[in-house]
């Protein structure tokens, strides 16, 4: 089977041989099922073999073929022509083959918009992307979502069937079909990058590539797009965040909380770069709320330590991002820096309100952070015992050992 560095140079292709196919032939379905055979292929082939030379062009080649046999198989099944015709329009049937790689454009950003098609809803656009563009299996899709992989496949398929006949040209959409999307994909590379760098399950804290295509998406959106102060907020937001990520674990893979966090270690140049384009952006207009997040983690990022930390400016980013962009995540963070700048009871007060909001009563998040304001107030019986629950009801085992660790830590009654 594949090695970890052909596993990972796969996964990275992926998109790439998808977007080749679906351009030279459209069926986006079947050519997704192409793509995966052919990745299979490769993962037996290649350690057996030898990689070939163009990775790429090969992948391309056995998916090609792949999918001349399944539409054949089709073609045998019903009357394939009339499909055919809704979804190549006679413009798209010149188009150049499958192999060549794009000059102008990456097909990676053209599937991402496709993905996005307003004929979905939020969430399959969402798993649509994650299995196309993130290149996350189903069953991982499923876990992130919190369904059963069966409901899953349900969703995908549906989905890819939709997009199918909706018989959308395989391109990046223009004027206000563009603008229309725009939000999805924004929302969509956004939860990409958040999997990559805070993984929701499994044993490990963060999934280095899947940060690194949300950022690669970032960077060719705003390449396309560098007017727009949004898609400058997020690619910004992304590279400020990223830029901890060298601090936030340690030689044991354990959780390193930002304010423990070794800041010699963060990159510069993300932070330098990611500075410049939210300062640019904030420049023109009413800042949106990628701006206004990107604006927080560039404080955050520019503190020399954590003890100074420019919390007031925190705060007050916060309250303008709850006009903005409201919800109860933000109103937890927001929670944070009050009680980061009027002591922990403040923040202690605006959790009480908070956990009467059902969409994270639940949510591990809110007792981790009762715990850690309960602690700052020296309450220790009650913060181990919010750790505890917060431990309980996150799926992500390295957090999970980072909450009970700071259980076990705290002395006192209870």
């Amino acid at each position: 089977m594949a090695t970890g560095d052909d596993a990972g140079d796969l996964r990275a292709l992926a998109p790439q041989v998808l977007g080749a196919l679906v351009r030279r032939y459209g069926n986006f379905a079947t050519a997704e099922d192409a793509v995966q055979e052919a990745l299979l292929a490769a993962a037996v082939q290649w350690p057996r073999e030898g990689r070939p030379r163009d990775p790429r062009a090969w992948l391309i080649t056995v998916a090609s073929r792949r999918l001349t046999d399944l539409l054949r198989a089709e073609r045998a099944r019903r009357d394939r022509e009339d499909a055919a015709a809704r979804w190549t329009p006679p413009d798209q049937l010149l188009a150049p083959p499958a192999d060549r790689r794009p000059q102008d454009s990456d097909d990676t950003l053209i599937l991402l918009f496709m993905c996005c098609h307003p004929s979905l809803s939020p969430a399959s656009q969402i798993a649509l992307t994650l299995r196309a563009v993130g290149g996350l299996t189903t069953a991982q899709i499923a876990r992130a979502f919190l369904v059963p992989e069966a409901t899953m496949t349900r969703r995908i398929s549906r989905a890819k069937q939709r997009v199918k006949d909706s018989g959308v040209p395989f391109a990046v959409p223009a004027g206000p079909e563009r603008d229309a999307r725009l939000g999805a994909v924004l929302h969509v590379l956004y939860l990409i990058f958040n999997e990559g760098y805070a993984t929701t399950s499994g044993p490990a804290l963060h999934r280095r590539e899947l940060s690194a295509e949300a950022i690669r998406l970032a960077r060719l959106l705003h390449g396309l797009l560098p007017g727009d102060g949004e898609v400058a907020g997020l690619l910004a937001l992304m590279l400020l965040t990223d830029a901890r990520r060298p601090a936030r674990t340690g030689p044991d893979g354990a959780l390193i909380p930002m304010a423990e966090q070794d800041r010699g270690l963060w990159d510069a140049g993300l932070i330098a770069e990611g500075i410049a384009l939210v300062t640019a952006a904030l420049a023109h207009g009413t800042p949106g709320p990628y701006q206004i997040q990107a604006a927080i983690a560039a404080v955050h990022d520019e503190a020399p330590d954590a003890a100074r930390t420019d919390w007031p400016q925190i705060m007050a980013l916060y309250e303008l991002l709850a006009r903005v962009a409201g919800g109860p995540v933000v109103a937890l963070n927001h929670a944070v820096a009050v009680a980061m700048v009027k002591g922990a009871r403040a923040g202690l007060d605006l959790l009480d309100d908070l956990a009467a909001d059902e969409r994270i009563a639940g949510d591990h998040r809110l007792f981790a952070v009762r715990a850690h304001l309960l602690e700052m107030s020296g309450d220790h019986a009650a913060a181990r015992a919010a750790y505890r629950e917060a431990a309980a009801r996150t799926s992500g085992l390295a957090r999970q050992r980072y909450l009970n660790a700071k259980a076990s830590r705290l002395t006192g009654p209870g």
